[in-house]
């Protein structure tokens, strides 16, 4: 009688769809490298974000948003650096200042799993926080970290955001957050939406090719607001212990945001 045969190997999605670039190539191009290397740092961070959840909980460790409970992945970017409390960490100073500032209410559109949305939500206990987002998935995820949170009762979950909306919020004391993929060019309109020039903006700005995306919405809002434009910047975060004892490469795709393109950032204060 013959031994049986081991159990077949499934293969991870990731193996999966390298198999399936190389098969259809008969010689790589430089492009075709790029991709496999982003796919491949994009598997690793992912592998990083759940040792981090095993050996630490899915608690921010520090920054502004330091001991928010997070949920099992991000809808964009990488999960890894929210976790360890360095996402985007050329904002915190400003997430702190205006944080301090007590706002009436936060309107966050497109709020993705809740980070920003849920984040402000408890280090602004007065303010109402409004979060939308067009992705439904991304509505379920924003609202359960409400509830983990213990802030639901304060949150407000929509979903697509149109300009005629910020009529809603034209008495209010707001602070706006956007993060859009480029759907802010459309939206940041003053002209057309009057109740902007009241609200204080901090705006991720996705720049297109030939186009100064900052620079345009900038040029707006020049004649009612303060602005200031933050850049990107390499972070160089504390990392745990055990974190810090592991390879560079892991190091470096712990705090690494997926990033492809510098989306640099502005801040516009009512003058």
């Amino acid at each position: 009688m013959s031994a049986a045969s081991p159990p077949a190997r499934t293969r991870s999605p990731v193996e999966t769809m390298l198999r399936d670039r190389l098969a259809a190539r008969e010689a790589l191009t430089n492009a075709d490298l790029a991709w496999m290397l982003r796919l491949l740092a994009k598997w690793r961070s992912q592998m990083i974000a759940g040792t981090i959840v095993a050996r630490d909980g899915p608690i921010v460790q520090s920054g502004p948003f330091a001991g928010l409970v997070l949920g099992p992945h991000a809808t964009e970017g990488g999960h890894a650096p929210r976790l360890l409390g360095c996402y985007e960490h050329e904002l915190h100073a400003e997430i702190e200042r205006l944080a301090a500032r007590g706002f009436h209410t936060v309107l966050n559109i497109g709020c993705a799993e809740g980070y920003y949305a849920i984040g402000l939500a408890r280090r602004m206990p007065g303010a109402r926080v409004f979060a939308h987002d067009a992705n439904p998935g991304a509505q379920a995820l924003c609202r359960r970290l409400a509830e983990d949170n213990g802030v639901a009762d304060r949150v407000a979950i929509g979903g697509l955001f149109r300009g005629e909306d910020f009529a809603r919020f034209a008495e209010a004391d707001t602070l706006l957050v956007l993060d859009i993929e480029g759907g802010e060019d459309t939206l940041l309109d003053p002209a057309a939406w009057p109740a902007l020039r009241r609200m204080t903006v901090l705006v991720e700005c996705h720049e297109m090719p030939g186009a100064d995306m900052a620079g345009r919405i900038a040029e707006r809002f020049a004649s009612s607001h303060r602005i200031r434009r933050i850049g990107h910047a390499l972070a160089a975060p504390e990392l745990p212990p055990w974190l810090a004892g592991l390879d560079h490469l892991d190091r470096l795709l712990a705090t690494w945001e997926w990033r492809s393109i510098p989306t640099p950032w502005l801040v516009m204060e009512p003058a």
